[in-house]
């Protein structure tokens, strides 16, 4: 008898910067979500599809949740609870290097809500950080903060226990058909993708103050006329203040044209041709407590 073909939705979901997204690109073996060593750096709920022979996982990546201070953190938490009601099975991520904290706690009481209807494994992270005995301290602490279907520890950068926590994930999934064609790893749009990593980009090597004041759109996307290898990208960088698009232009717009480097390296890869990358900064004065603008910038 052959196993019964699987397939639905399961998302992250932990404090920021708990190795959500790492982890979820991890899985898929693309990457699809950003990652950032700044906490917050996920905004929207990316999906990555992970194909099987026995299931076809859809991952939904998550911003962190926490308290919210604007009106964009309240935002990001409606998304993390919509996509909570949506999924058949949620994972609970702590990095191994960090002790549960109040945040841990206040993310483990919004899940008990919802456990009963839909299983939550723990997920101890980042592995890769710490000696085996603190993985068991760590599991041990996780298992007391709520009881969980499963406990698993893992690490997406040395690919420690990823195909365990994909086993996990998969058996609690319902019977049914691929959602999605094969070969396909992720449903955002190209152009949502492309914002997103030239966000990444920016975020990189900027000062503390600056990652939640970032936000990239994509204004145009178009194959150049006279060239079927070439696709022409237009995109504006947001910031909040004038003094943040000085820090983010550099000296002489060296830190600028960083950016674009790195960000045009990584969609060449995702798009598969050359990319000829225009980015300009435009400050939009405090956008993230300013609805008319967050609805503008995709929020």
């Amino acid at each position: 008898m052959t196993e019964p073909h699987r397939s639905g939705f399961a998302c992250f979901v932990g404090r920021p910067n708990a190795g959500k997204s790492t982890l979820t690109n991890a899985l898929v073996g693309t990457k699809v979500a950003i990652t950032s060593s700044k906490p917050q750096t996920t905004r929207h709920a990316i999906r990555g599809i992970v194909h099987r022979e026995d299931a076809q996982l859809v991952i939904i990546d998550t911003p962190g949740l926490h308290r919210p201070r604007t009106l964009l953190g309240q935002r990001l938490n409606d998304v993390v609870h919509e996509t909570w009601s949506e999924v058949d099975v949620v994972g609970f991520c702590v990095p191994a290097n960090e002790k549960i904290g109040p945040g841990d706690r206040f993310i483990a009481a919004e899940l008990k809500k919802i456990a009963r209807r839909t299983p939550v494994i723990g997920v101890v992270t980042k592995t890769d950080l710490v000696k085996p005995e603190q993985i068991a301290e760590q599991l041990v602490a996780l298992q007391e903060v709520m009881e969980f279907a499963d406990l698993v520890p893992v690490s997406a950068v040395d690919g420690f226990q990823v195909q365990t926590v994909a086993d996990l994930l998969v058996q609690r999934l319902p019977e049914g058909p691929q959602l999605y064609p094969g070969g396909e790893l992720t449903d955002e749009p190209e152009q949502t993708l492309v914002a997103e990593l030239i966000r990444e980009a920016a975020l990189e090597g900027v000062r503390d103050e600056l990652p939640h004041s970032i936000a990239v759109t994509v204004e145009e996307m178009i194959p150049r006329e006279d060239r079927d290898d070439l696709i022409d990208i237009h995109a504006l960088l947001y910031v909040e203040r004038p003094s943040q698009k000085g820090i983010i232009l550099g000296h002489k717009g060296e830190r600028l044209r960083e950016v674009g480097a790195t960000a045009r390296k990584h969609i060449e890869r995702l798009l598969g041709t050359k990319v000829y990358l225009d980015l300009h900064i435009k400050v939009a004065k405090d956008w993230q407590r300013d609805p008319k603008q967050l609805r503008r910038l995709g929020f």
